[in-house]
């Protein structure tokens, strides 16, 4: 028998997990923690299910041993996971199920994580990325069921994360600075607006050292209001190193003393 369309907000499935802490019966982990708030479920411990159908409690299986109704289209005996499909797959290393489909991804080993095959190869790796909480919410990522987005440093931040603190201006790391998208257009605008704002006479010549958080080059640039433009790379995602470095002023010349013709 199909799966039947019950379940809770987060899953479709036909039966209640006992919970193996504290015994109650909840149709999925999430819904056990939002009420206990003491202690979480721990998945991988589940030993029964209760049918919703007919209520029979049983060992976890996919489908019911008394009516037969299929839990869910989905089912892993590790993670305890019922679900609609939705192309899941468990991934060892991972530990954890994830949505698919597998083919469309890979494990990367060093970030321990598995990512879109696009980024096979064209991602910076950070080990064990995903064991870190989101630098925004502080929230889980590697358990998530909110997806996250591979920065260009290597950094994860929940996609909702970073879609609200694009919101707010805001376009860099909050790790390690770097910037958190493709920047070039933005720093092309940048040039045209400091190229139509020339600084007063005084700083015109004015330099300053600066530290790239983009590609970490330490260097000495113009000076101006509006940006420090990276001598390096080009971007304006910079920091200042010191005050205002001005160009050395001449030396005043003494006038010149001449003297008085004779008198004839």
């Amino acid at each position: 028998m199909a799966a039947t369309e019950v379940g809770c907000e987060h899953y479709v499935r036909s039966c209640r997990l006992k919970a193996p802490c504290c015994g109650k019966f909840y149709v999925c982990r999430l819904c056990h923690d939002a009420v206990e708030e003491d202690h979480q479920m721990d998945r991988f411990q589940v030993k029964e299910v209760q049918c919703i159908v007919c209520n029979a409690i049983q060992e976890a299986q996919h489908s019911c041993k008394e009516c037969n109704v299929e839990f869910g289209e989905y089912y892993c005996g590790i993670c305890h996971l019922f679900d609609k499909d939705k192309k899941q797959y468990h991934c060892k290393p991972c530990g954890i199920c994830r949505i698919g489909p597998r083919e469309k991804y890979f494990h990367c080993e060093k970030c321990n994580l598995c990512l879109a095959c696009n980024l096979q190869g064209n991602h910076k790796c950070v080990e064990n990325v995903s064991r870190q909480n989101c630098p925004v919410c502080m929230e889980d990522i590697h358990t998530s069921r909110i997806g996250a987005d591979v920065l260009p440093c290597g950094h994860l931040l929940h996609k909702t994360c970073f879609i609200e603190m694009c919101k707010t201006g805001a376009y860099r790391c909050p790790l390690c600075m770097h910037s958190a998208c493709d920047m070039q257009a933005y720093w092309e605008e940048r040039d045209k607006e400091i190229a139509q704002s020339p600084m007063p006479t005084e700083y015109q010549d004015a330099t300053v050292k600066i530290i790239c958080n983009d590609c970490q080059a330490h260097c000495t640039v113009p000076f101006h209001v509006l940006g420090l433009k990276c001598s390096g790379c080009g971007s304006y995602n910079t920091a200042q190193d010191g005050g205002l470095i001005q160009p050395p002023q001449p030396e005043p010349q003494e006038p010149q003393q001449q003297d008085a013709p004779p008198d004839p």
